[in-house]
């Protein structure tokens, strides 16, 4: 095994050496000048080096700070534009639900023949769309089978089974409805029956009108209260123009459903509904002259007499 060279005992001697006068130098116990000018000169290099690292690291702390921050900031506002726009949302659903109760209310004070039972829309089966619809009414609330449903706009339809908490209704868009229905123009007073379209989901028909029946277009449509389930003077629908049916004999008018079935949310069952008490008439008032021709002439009273002495 060979020994150290000299020369590398003299290297190891002065790295030993300078460590030293380094270490103490840094803790203050090495004061001579020359040595800190000579740690001063050696760890120059170092300290700018340690001080340009240290800066950088700075920085660079301080960049990713600010994206986190910057991060952190960007996630909280996002929340609160999220809650802000389910408020949004909130608020316009409660308006479009107060503007629908409003609008039955004043449907319901101007029809006070009705007793009105308001309802919500919770389901249609794709299948039967146009057909029927799902109310969240049923007999704990008072509903009864082929009882009359309505919008402040004109007519539903009428329940086609009632359960517990929930209905089905038929609507009038169903080939199989029936609705007893008259023009309400009073030089016309047509009568016919309005049934649903089996050519289309949406589309109505006012059928069995003669042919030297007095009906135009624009015609309102209400129900006639003939059949006993629909009461009488809802509106139905406008028509939209006449055809002859397939026979010759008789003519069919297309209507225009006053209601719109592609946006039922809000309806209202009739649970009852009555005769609207007419005024009594007022008689007409008679001529003073005439009133007192009329009452008998009165007596004068005579005066007692008492005994006279």
């Amino acid at each position: 095994m060979k020994s150290p060279s000299k020369r590398s005992l003299i290297v190891l001697f002065i790295i030993i050496s300078i460590i030293c006068i380094l270490f103490f130098a840094a803790i203050g116990r090495f004061n001579a000048p020359l040595a800190n000018s000579i740690v001063v000169n050696i760890l120059a290099p170092f300290q700018s080096v340690t001080s340009a690292v240290s800066s950088k690291c700075n920085d660079f702390r301080n960049y990713v700070y600010d994206v986190f921050y910057v991060y952190d900031q960007n996630r909280e506002l996002k929340a609160q534009n999220d809650d802000l726009k389910l408020k949004v949302a909130r608020t316009a659903e409660l308006e479009a639900e107060n503007a629908n109760l409003r609008q039955l209310l004043n449907y319901k004070k101007a029809n006070l023949q009705f007793d009105l039972l308001p309802a919500n829309v919770i389901g249609r089966d794709s299948a039967t769309w146009s057909s029927h619809i799902i109310i969240n009414r049923g007999t704990d609330d008072g509903v009864q089978k082929n009882m009359t449903v309505i919008t402040p706009d004109g007519l539903v339809g009428n329940i086609h089974e009632a359960y517990a908490s929930y209905s089905e209704v038929e609507l009038i868009t169903d080939p199989r409805s029936a609705v007893g229905s008259i023009v309400q123009r009073a030089d016309s007073r047509v009568a016919g029956i309005v049934k649903g379209s089996a050519d289309s989901n949406s589309a109505i028909n006012m059928t069995n009108i003669p042919q030297n029946a007095n009906i135009v277009e624009g015609d309102t449509i209400i129900t006639s209260g003939f059949g006993g389930i629909y009461p009488k003077g809802i509106p139905i629908g406008s028509v939209a123009a006449i055809k002859n049916d397939s026979g010759g004999l008789l003519q069919y008018a297309t209507l225009y459903p006053c209601v719109d079935f592609q946006k039922l949310e809000n309806v209202a069952v009739i649970i009852n509904h009555r005769e609207v008490a007419q005024p009594a008439a007022t008689p007409a008032p008679t001529a003073p002259a005439q009133a007192n021709a009329q009452t008998p002439a009165q007596t004068p009273a005579q005066p007692t007499t008492g005994d006279t002495k």
